[in-house]
């Protein structure tokens, strides 16, 4: 059995995202969501706009996976000598935030997004698809989905609460006690999130 859960779904408009210059002067970061809304997040999503070669910052017990939005793509060389490429137009990288590394970018800047999150505590697993016509995303107890609207447009089932998404927007998508449906319907390109609680397994 299925149910909606619109007390359960939230809606983030693009105007209201935090962006941070980088301390070193190298990019920006606008943080989408951090979960809690505290600086001890257990999950958190953000877009990094690249300008310049550096290093990454380590976040010990924390997994990462970045995603290329824009741009020629960036190269990342890990201090135990392994290297991996992004490459447009979707290239992605899971790696643990621990292990420390250079970005190089490949012919300008990139746009990247990145999805960070206490590997003891959730896990997440990052996709992007095509919006043409209707999706349907499940949500079991335990779960959170992210609908991050890339570009286009999109309108949630009225039950959900949501309404129209435009492009930049994202909707959070959680259950109640039992699996909740959530109906979307549009055009354009999605970035999914899942993160799911351990103790759920």
């Amino acid at each position: 059995m299925t149910e909606s859960s619109p007390q359960h779904a939230t809606l983030l408009r693009a105007q209201d995202y935090r962006r941070m210059r980088w301390k070193n002067g190298a990019g920006w970061t606008t943080e989408l969501l951090r979960v809690p809304d505290s600086d001890d997040w257990r999950w958190r999503l953000s877009i990094a706009e690249v300008e310049a070669d550096g290093p990454f910052s380590v976040y010990p017990g924390v997994e990462r996976e970045l995603m290329l939005l824009a741009g020629n793509g960036m190269r990342l060389c890990f201090e135990d000598g392994v290297t991996q490429t992004l490459s447009p137009p979707r290239g992605s990288l899971r790696f643990a935030g621990e292990h420390p590394l250079q970005a190089q970018l490949l012919d300008g800047p990139s746009r990247d997004f990145n999805v960070m999150w206490k590997r003891d505590e959730v896990d997440a697993r990052l996709w992007c698809r095509p919006l043409a016509g209707a999706m349907v995303l499940f949500v079991e107890p335990g779960e959170t989905w992210v609908f991050h609207l890339l570009s286009g447009h999109a309108r949630f089932s009225e039950e959900s609460g949501l309404g129209r998404l435009e492009t930049g927007d994202t909707a959070v998508l959680r259950a109640n006690r039992r699996r909740a449906r959530y109906a979307v319907d549009g055009a354009g390109e999605a970035l999914l999130v899942r993160v799911e609680e351990r103790g759920e397994r």
